[in-house]
């Protein structure tokens, strides 16, 4: 059969002293001379051998041949003629050469088998390393299901059929492509429909082979014509299979019977369409996620453009600011004004929550705070007119804002402030003592009461200090606090120190109290020197 088993026996009748051969039946009862030297030896009939491998000898002229049945795996039988130098009986070199020769054979089997379904199957082969190929080089299922129901369709000759996605927002199973190509819409199928064969192969997760008469659904009538093969799309997750769809066909040109070959065949395509279809959700979502993030940080560039330049009030005062939002935007906010005559305009925002409705609020109270702040030189009027203008949005969205607004007068040498509400405001003279510049009225959006004004003396040298309480607030891995006095102990000994240079350090200081505990709250810091 092969030049391994012949080169087998050879060696074996050189190394043992006797001579062997191999007869295999070819299935029609009849002996064919497989391998070996006793090619001349005529055996009995295939009934008259041996059906065990206890070896017996022949009758005249041959007696001196003995023959045993190969092992059950194969269908042949060893023959052994020793000479008369052989070292052994031929019942052990039979003993010995049987079970070698019988894997031999067994594997030359699986080889010729092998290679038999491989040509066979050459049509299904291709046909998934297309599929592969189609998948591999698209990112939408939309883009291949048409060429992939194409060429399944071809290979089991099927005139009909169509790939059914899943739709998890409706619960239902809709056509991606359907043959033949159809003008109207196909219409969903329900997953709990009890007439549909699609519907019954998504629940079960089970393929299926209906007759014609079997499982009638309306919906499946476009792409359903007589008997019809539908297979479960499914996706292997880490928690097990999901079925993500099915895959319907029907109309074979030749109208046999679809075979548990084709079945074995389309399962194989559906799980590749499977995976298209979980990689096609994946890129969608990487890509809204990417759009968001996108929209995200220019929404953060545009809030932060908004916030001044704190540059803007020199020489007449040094400011340095920072916001740092919880999120991409936030509702932390500080405004600057220059009002003529040696006065500056400062002021300092927190709108309840973050995120973008606390954006919008503070969008809009910096747009009308520009304008307020232009009309008069009183904190308390312009918390009036701020709180009118914002009046229907703080009432509508529930939020309030807790605002801190001054006006320092470096001539008069006085700082008239109105408070609604902020906690984190102080006065810093230049000996380190701090100065709270307490509320002088609750939150804008809480209470209609017109605001009132505050004012404190304001000598050169001294510092303006105000942030939000996402700085008081920051928490570490133990969920502690940061603390007021924190900020307060180090401000205090940076005072001398660059209005820029403080900002560093209390953010550093911050920081180093939280780690890498994400933040709660947004961050903003104003000082200011005049």
């Amino acid at each position: 059969m092969t030049s391994d088993l012949e080169s087998l026996i050879q060696r074996f009748s050189e190394s043992l002293g006797c001579d062997a051969a191999v007869w295999m039946d070819n299935g029609d009862n009849k002996l064919i001379h497989t391998a070996g030297a006793l090619s001349e030896v005529a055996l009995p009939a295939v009934e008259s051998l041996p059906q065990s491998e206890a070896p017996i000898a022949l009758a005249a002229p041959h007696e001196n041949v003995f023959v045993a049945a190969l092992p059950a795996s194969v269908a042949g039988w060893l023959a052994v003629r020793p000479n008369g130098d052989s070292r052994m009986e031929a019942r052990s070199v039979i003993g010995l050469l049987s079970p070698i020769v019988a894997h031999v054979l067994q594997t030359n089997r699986e080889v010729e088998h092998a290679a038999l379904e491989l040509a066979e199957r050459y049509e299904e082969i291709n046909l998934l390393y297309t599929i592969s190929e189609i998948l591999g080089r698209t990112v939408t299922l939309e883009e291949a299901a048409g060429t992939i129901l194409k060429e399944i369709a071809e290979t089991v000759g099927a005139r009909r059929g169509a790939i059914l996605v899943h739709d998890r927002a409706t619960d239902t199973l809709h056509a991606v492509v359907a043959r033949p190509e159809l003008e109207a819409a196909i219409t969903p199928i329900s997953v709990d429909n009890p007439d549909s064969a699609s519907a019954q192969v998504f629940r079960s997760r089970h393929p299926l082979i209906v007759g014609e008469e079997e499982l009638t659904c309306a919906a499946e009538r476009p792409y359903r014509r007589g008997q019809m093969l539908s297979v479960p799309i499914q996706w292997t997750a880490p928690d097990g299979p999901v079925t993500l769809g099915v895959v319907n066909l029907s109309d074979r040109r030749s109208r046999e019977q679809f075979t548990a070959g084709d079945l074995k065949l389309i399962a194989a395509i559906a799980t590749q369409i499977g995976t298209a279809i979980q990689n096609s959700r994946l890129v969608r979502e990487s890509l809204s996620q990417q759009r968001l993030m996108q929209e995200m940080r220019l929404a953060h560039d545009l809030q932060m453009r908004l916030l001044p330049d704190p540059r803007a009030l020199s020489p007449v005062a040094e400011v340095a600011a920072r916001v740092v939002p919880a999120e991409s935007v936030g509702g932390d906010f500080y405004h600057l004004f220059r009002l003529g005559e040696g006065r500056v305009g400062i002021m300092l925002g927190d709108v309840s929550s973050h995120g973008y409705r606390a954006a919008l609020i503070m969008a809009l109270a910096m747009s009308a705070s520009a304008i307020h702040a232009r009309d008069t030189a009183d904190p308390a009027e312009v918390l009036a007119a701020l709180l009118d203008s914002l009046h229907e949005e703080l009432t509508s969205t529930e939020m309030f804002i807790s605002l801190f607004y001054c006006v320092v007068d470096r001539r008069a040498g006085e700082l008239r402030y109105a408070n609604a509400g902020h906690p984190h405001a102080f006065l810093v003279s230049r000996s380190g003592t701090a100065v709270r510049l307490g509320a002088t009225d609750p939150p804008l959006g809480m209470v209609d009461s017109p605001p009132r004004a505050n004012t404190v003396a304001w000598t050169e040298g001294d510092l303006l200090l105000l942030f939000t309480d996402g700085l008081s607030d920051a928490r570490n891995k133990a969920d502690d606090r940061l603390g007021e006095d924190a900020v307060l102990e180090l401000v205090a000994a940076e005072r001398e120190a660059p209005v820029g240079t403080i900002v560093d350090l209390v953010f550093r200081l911050v920081e180093q109290h939280a780690g890498t505990t994400p933040r709660r709250d947004d961050l903003t810091l104003v000082v200011a020197r005049s």
